[in-house]
């Protein structure tokens, strides 16, 4: 796959949980399902196609700006979807921005905006936060929450009211947060977000970013997991934070850092981490799945409590298993460009499913070997079980960002190489693989016994969730797609790069 010229993000929780997130039933209050990460939907009713010309089956399409690589997600009347500032809702924000949309469901009009500058040191260094590639992670919302990461790295809590009822607390600086350092802050708006409270992640574990933030913020009860988005620096050929935690647990009503992961990742990481968590409960235990930015799968003990006030408690690992245990260990970057030896990393989210998880791993898009995989891992088991806990390993054709979706004995999932997978779940044997004619970096959505999935040649492809190949249809879009299709309370949810369709049924 050829570099992108827009953006260098890809595009990037499991079983029963102890606090199950408040929503209407069919709500999707976050990326994928509650909590297995699993991309499948029990919505049905939706439309196969839809004309965003002819207006077939459009419910209502909302202008973004012009790169947005985050998934809608869509919970209490509200459809949130992250963007940048290509085309301003309010004049008083200028310039380069990531920007978060929260809109209304029922017409797509916009109830507020959280607005946040770019990420910056002197002298200036795109790769912290990339140009123009605006707010890249999916949010989460639970009882009149958002929980989010922004482009620079934090960790919010917002109103899901915005400011329409007032400037709720602690945080309550939002008037600087959303200018510039090197501005006078400006006047808060009825547009503008209600932050409750901001974590800064850089700042207080010392992580360090590269090229954009993203991460899916999973809730478990009371606490909120995330990874760090530790990375290379500019150069590519340096880890500046190799001692800083790759996955870290918050506090849900404070925001406060309440556990760390010890496994020193932050040093083996080929680019950077971009991969969210997940839960899956295993022999009556709960644990945390996450994929890092080595190519190591990694299982740990979920929390119980929350630990006694300035405590800071290490995440206890479980299990791990590397994706790829003949690639190199040692001086990795030496290996940059090469698209035949390299290490590998995990883009996509971990799946969850009965006692299994499934994984996408690979060799770097940007820099990395043209050679990835779907992976099955048996989760039942301790220790380092990469010898011992692949159930199977199928290989795909090109990097892969792509989250993989279980349904019904099979596994869909596609690549950057521009193709659809189907293989059997139990023996990772192909049912069927379909050439799309461009790089896929979005994930599968199964919903209403179909495939969707959006492709950055500015199509969306619908299959039958088959084991047989067959194609439904193909809807022309406006542009790219990078995020997931989502699907909620009969609509059909598909953001572009430009543009965010909201499809359902027209009614006769």
């Amino acid at each position: 796959m050829k570099r992108s010229n827009t953006c260098r993000l890809p595009t990037l929780i499991i079983a029963l949980c102890l606090l199950a997130p408040a929503a209407r039933a069919a709500d999707q209050p976050q990326w994928g399902h509650y909590p297995t990460r699993n991309m499948v939907s029990t919505e049905t009713g939706l439309p196969t196609t839809f004309n965003p010309v002819t207006g077939e089956n459009i419910k209502w399409i909302v202008d973004l700006g012009t790169e947005s690589y985050a998934t809608p997600v869509v919970a209490e009347g509200c459809v949130f979807i992250g963007t940048n500032n290509a085309k301003p809702r309010d004049e008083k924000h200028k310039g380069d921005r990531g920007v978060l949309f929260c809109l209304d469901e029922k017409d797509g009009s916009l109830k507020w905006q959280l607005i946040v500058p770019k990420l910056t040191e002197t002298p200036f260094n795109p790769y912290l936060d990339w140009p123009r590639s605006g707010l890249c992670s999916p949010v989460t919302v639970e009882d009149g929450r958002v929980y989010a990461l922004t482009n620079r790295g934090e960790a919010v809590c917002l109103d899901i009211n915005g400011l329409a009822d007032g400037n709720d607390g602690p945080f309550t600086d939002e008037a600087r947060h959303m200018t510039p350092a090197d501005e006078p802050p400006l006047d808060l708006g009825p547009l503008d977000a209600d932050i409750i409270w901001l974590f800064d992640v850089h700042a207080e574990v010392k992580s360090y970013p590269h090229d954009g933030a993203h991460s899916s913020l999973l809730i478990d009860g009371p606490f909120i997991y995330l990874n760090t988005n530790n990375g290379v620096d500019n150069t590519h050929r340096r880890n500046r934070a190799p001692d800083a935690p790759s996955l870290i647990c918050l506090e849900k009503a404070t925001g406060r850092l309440i556990a760390v992961d010890n496994e020193k990742i932050g040093g083996k990481v080929f680019h950077c981490t971009w991969s969210s968590p997940a839960i899956g409960e295993v022999n009556g235990r709960r644990l945390v799945i996450f994929g890092g930015g080595d190519g190591v799968v990694y299982a740990f003990e979920a929390l119980k409590d929350i630990p006694a006030a300035g405590a800071v408690e290490t995440l206890k690992r479980v299990w791990r298993f590397d994706c790829d245990p003949t690639a190199p260990k040692e001086d990795i970057h030496s290996y940059k460009s090469n698209r035949k030896v390299s290490p590998s990393g995990i883009m996509s989210m971990p799946v969850f499913h009965d006692g299994r998880v499934y994984v996408t791993v690979g060799g770097d898009i940007w820099w990395g070997k043209e050679e990835a995989w779907l992976q099955c891992i048996d989760a039942t088991k301790e220790g380092d079980i990469t010898t011992t806990g692949l159930v199977w390993s199928y290989p795909l054709v090109d990097h892969c960002c792509s989250t993989p979706s279980v349904y019904n004995g099979m596994v869909f999932t596609a690549d950057c190489g521009g193709f659809v997978h189907c293989v059997d779940a139990r023996t990772g044997k192909p049912h069927w693989r379909h050439e799309a004619g461009g790089d896929i970096w979005a994930s599968t959505l199964v919903a209403d016994n179909r495939v969707y999935v959006p492709t950055h040649r500015r199509k969306m492809l619908v299959f039958a969730a088959e084991k047989e190949l067959n194609l439904l249809g193909t809807v022309e879009l406006d542009s790219a797609a990078s995020g997931t299709a989502t699907a909620a309370n009969g609509t059909l949810y598909v953001a572009t790069m430009r543009k965010l369709y909201a499809a359902a049924l027209t009614k006769p």
